[in-house]
């Protein structure tokens, strides 16, 4: 498994990582969500090597990662870059990978470079960004790594080349419980290839948890209350909703028609509405991505300002 142990990562003064604790099981596919700047390229830097924390620990099975070859075999980072690879051939680009990993497979290679139609000799500079996406990805799936990282790995591809690389990703993933970390703005990739999740906030995390029980713990809620005898409604605050075991995430209220965001078990959420004798109580589904909007809205960042890391 991966390990961060209270990691913190500087630059000059600038915090990205502050007290880090994180931990990826084998085989799992695991999503890093947050907003630009929140750490998440810092994190895989950290888990490739490439990084060194100025207190804490990153652990590949156990052992520190950073300056230690046997545990960086184990990882094949995927940079959201291929710049520096541009006057390779791919042909060139997989004999310099074979010299840094000694599982690499020349099967696993010609069969995938063979399904996308990859030529060998040509240069990468001369590759679209996804012939380039591709090469490297066969790259990393042929050495046959335990962990695989990919920061924004399917950016800037049309729907048909994200649906190829998506799928060689996936099939390793099933055929030898490959490990993938995957860093993305896109969260419905997050929710489609991820079966868990950390949202980063400010070299923080929010939470980390089954992306299933992220969907589960927070509802939105539309309750429609009744008018008085004069024609008026109610006003309602935020504070009159929350309970024990019951957070209110977002709150706002037009004439008769409540909204509220709430993080909690629903059986409870909707006996605390009972109490107030709506007329129309009604559960709306929330995408993963309205959930990470609004837990980020908790935590006072306007998820509007930023599009990016």
């Amino acid at each position: 498994m991966i390990e961060l142990k209270n990691t913190v990562k500087k630059f000059d003064s600038y915090t990205a990582l502050d007290g880090v604790s994180l931990s990826i099981e084998k085989g799992t596919a695991f999503g890093l969500l947050g907003s630009n700047g929140a750490g998440k390229s810092t994190i895989l830097r950290l888990i490739s090597g490439i990084y060194s924390p100025e207190s804490g620990e990153v652990l590949v099975d156990g052992e520190s990662v950073f300056d230690n070859v046997t545990a960086k075999e184990k990882v094949f980072f995927i940079n959201d870059e291929t710049v520096q690879f541009g006057s390779f051939t791919l042909l060139k680009l997989k004999n310099y990978y074979k010299n840094f990993y000694t599982s690499f497979s020349e099967e696993i290679f010609e069969t995938l470079r063979k399904k996308t139609g990859l030529p060998l000799d040509k240069k990468i500079n001369t590759f679209s960004k996804g012939m380039k996406r591709q090469a490297i990805v066969i790259i990393g799936l042929a050495c046959r790594t335990d962990y695989l990282l990919l920061d924004e790995a399917f950016d800037g591809l049309d729907p048909t080349m994200r649906i190829i690389v998506k799928k060689m990703i996936v099939d390793a993933m099933l055929d030898r419980q490959l490990t993938t970390i995957i860093s993305s703005h896109n969260l419905k990739e997050i929710n489609e290839v991820c079966d868990k999740a950390a949202l980063i906030h400010e070299g923080k995390i929010v939470f980390s948890r089954d992306i299933d029980d992220v969907k589960g713990s927070v509802h939105k809620i539309q309750v429609v209350f009744n008018r008085k005898e004069d024609g008026t409604v109610a006003a309602y605050s935020k504070e009159d909703f929350a309970q024990d075991g019951i957070e209110i995430l977002h709150f706002e209220q037009s004439q008769s028609i409540c909204f509220i965001i709430a993080k909690g078990d629903i059986e409870a959420i909707k006996a605390s509405l009972l109490i107030k004798d709506p007329m129309i109580t009604e559960v709306i589904p929330l995408t993963l991505e309205e959930i990470f909007i609004y837990e980020l809205e908790v935590l006072g960042y306007d998820s509007s300002d930023n599009n990016g890391e």
